[in-house]
């Protein structure tokens, strides 16, 4: 049996070759087959030349073919890099951070850090429109942040010569960001001149002889709200005196709305400078309606007009809080012209006969006595916004907007008659 096993695989193993032969052969002239070859060469040497169907033309070379026809065989990710190539052709380029960059660093320094940003002159700005606005009046840009390339095409390419373009991931947008919807944009700009800028036509068209003076204002909601309303009514100035939060905080622009791009803001004045930005014949009118220096002024029945005096805000300092102490005896004070003397009048009252400016204290501290000092020098008055009496005063916002409106209002009124 073992033998007869032994004799059948002598018999097989010169036949697997043959098979494998075979097998090796019908691929070839499968293979062979599909190609379609344009010339056979036979072993005898014999060339046959193979004729191609009527439908079917030659294919050309690279070079014979046309630019158009090039064009359409060129694969997808050729056009995709045009677009970067024009954009680099046109003298910009963008490098992308890696971990640990120190360039990022500055981002938050910038955010954080008052000092930071008056000694090395830097803002910074997030999301495409109030980059866009800062770019359209002229401010001028350092640095830019992006998470996509497209953020930084869509703004104007001439104004982004010199600058540094640096492409972040994200996330790190995300974790610099105070927005809860970061737009994947951040840019670190030098701090505006207002004697630099370009701002809109139409702002300068509308302007107004009414200025705005922010005296102690710390909240920086209410000093952006402020600023877009001053913008809104047609300011043509508005002077931040020292003590006031700074206006190019991230907070103050993103309540400001681009208002820091269309209305000129002069930032960290002395009380003794203030002068020097207010046209001639400039009265200064100061929104407070409080005190009992204020309400001794006005008739017997003031409080049932709602002239109602808050104790808090008979605070008058220059920048700090002072003790409790200050609050004592304010009639004697009064009475020994410790207090300068304003007439009071009720907001509505016609008060732009001449070149008008505001002044609108913070919430907190009130208006200071250099600010009442100004005023009477000047021959303003202390403007009064009714309320119902029990009601806390009005948000320092809410306040400088309607005053700013009705002097709106009365100019106006005046040019129509």
């Amino acid at each position: 049996m073992a033998a007869l096993v032994v004799c059948v695989r002598c018999a097989m193993k010169p036949l697997l070759p043959v098979v494998q032969s075979w097998d090796l052969e019908a691929r070839r002239w499968v293979r062979a087959l599909r190609r379609s070859p344009v010339k056979v060469v036979f072993p005898s040497g014999e060339v046959v030349e193979q004729k191609r169907a009527p439908g079917k033309q030659p294919r050309k070379t690279a070079s014979e073919a046309s630019p158009q026809e090039q064009r359409h065989k060129q694969p997808l990710h050729m056009f995709r890099s045009q677009t970067p190539s024009t954009w680099e052709e046109a003298g910009l380029h963008y490098d992308k951070a890696f971990p640990g960059d120190r360039r990022l660093r500055s981002v938050m320094t910038i955010v954080k850090s008052r000092s930071f940003r008056e000694r090395q002159g830097k803002i910074l700005l997030e999301g495409r429109r109030l980059i866009a606005d800062a770019l359209q009046a002229g401010a001028v840009p350092k640095v830019f942040f992006f998470s996509r390339l497209e953020y930084i095409k869509e703004l104007p390419a001439d104004k982004l010569k010199g600058v540094s373009l640096i492409k972040v991931k994200f996330e790190d947008i995300k974790d610099w960001s105070d927005l809860v919807a970061p737009q994947g944009i951040m840019g670190i700009f030098a701090r505006p001149d207002c004697v630099k800028m370009t701002y809109p036509k139409t702002q300068l068209h509308h302007s107004l002889p009414l200025l705005l003076i922010c005296d102690n204002l710390r909240d920086p909601g209410n000093l952006g709200t402020i600023l877009r309303s001053a913008a809104g009514a047609g300011c043509s100035k508005v002077l931040l005196t020292k003590g006031c939060v700074d206006a190019w905080e991230p907070k103050v622009l993103r309540a400001g709305m681009g208002a820091h791009f269309q209305v000129p803001i002069i930032n960290n004045l002395e009380w003794e400078s203030v002068p020097n930005y207010l046209p001639p014949d400039t009265r200064v009118y100061v929104a407070d309606n409080c005190g009992l220096y204020a309400q001794a002024q006005m008739s017997n029945k003031a409080s049932d007009h709602g002239w109602v005096c808050d104790r808090r805000f008979l605070k008058f300092h220059k920048y700090e809080e002072e003790e409790e102490e200050e609050d004592k005896d304010l009639e004697t004070r009064a009475s020994k012209g410790w207090l300068p003397e304003l007439e009071v009048q009720s907001y509505d009252l016609d008060w732009t006969e001449a070149p008008a400016a505001v002044v609108v204290g913070g919430e907190t501290h009130g208006v200071s006595l250099e600010s009442l000092q100004l005023a009477e020098s000047t021959g303003g008055k202390r403007l009064l916004i009714p309320v119902v009496p029990g009601v806390d005063s009005l948000n320092s916002a809410m306040a400088a907007s309607i005053l700013l409106f009705e002097g709106k209002r009365q100019l106006r009124v005046r040019a129509n008659t």
